[in-house]
């Protein structure tokens, strides 16, 4: 008999609050629904690349996005899938709810919270992952376009932006926003929900 379980495959850039939302978001629904969840990178940096309409801080953010993604990359490379989910964790927490900006400390950290060699951080300041990075990507816009940015979450290989959601939801508002995108990756035909945030991020 096929498993039921529903597989979530979420995309992420550790440089965006709002991914960062959407990850604890789906880390209370694991903690309450038999799903599988598989974690990816993507890019700001590579989805804005070449673009002349930006403002002169994003460009600026663009530019120190590019270590933290390649140094996750590597990582997996060198020590798989499964590490990219606590290295994500060790960098999100000190960018987002301890906000800190000094990238080049935070990556050596992160990397030495979760026992990884110090050697990695080295490859942030290089292309030699770009490929790879470049390809796990363009896995998240094949699903959505190129019109949107982290996270992007996808629910047994339906894909879509977001959700976008601050705070993070707990307890059964977690689990019924989960169980409406589950509802709604059914519907062949539905593409779009939004509205004008409101409010900035909430982390605690």
């Amino acid at each position: 008999m096929p498993s039921t379980t529903p597989v979530v495959d979420f995309w992420f850039d550790p440089a965006c609050p709002w991914a960062w939302m959407t990850s604890r978001w789906i880390d209370e629904v694991a903690q309450h629904r038999d799903i599988e969840v598989r974690w990816h990178v993507m890019s700001l940096s590579v989805l804005n690349e070449g673009r002349e309409d930006l403002p002169e801080r994003y460009v600026r953010l663009m530019a120190e996005g590019w270590a933290a993604v390649r140094v996750l990359i590597a990582a997996a490379r060198d020590h798989g899938p499964q590490v990219l989910k606590p290295l994500y964790d060790a960098i999100g927490t000190r960018r987002h709810p301890g906000g800190r900006t000094d990238g080049d400390a935070i990556l050596a950290e992160a990397l030495a919270e979760v026992g990884l060699p110090a050697e990695l951080a080295a490859v942030g300041a290089t292309t030699e992952v770009d490929d790879l990075l470049r390809a796990s990507h363009a896995e998240a816009i094949a699903l959505v376009g190129d019109e949107v940015g982290t996270p992007v979450v996808a629910i047994d290989g339906v894909g879509y932006f977001g959700p976008v959601v601050t705070p993070a939801p707990t307890g059964q508002a977690a689990l019924d926003l989960f169980d409406g995108l589950v509802l709604m990756t059914r519907v062949p035909g539905f593409y779009e929900l939004k509205r004008t945030r409101t409010s900035g991020p909430v982390f605690g």
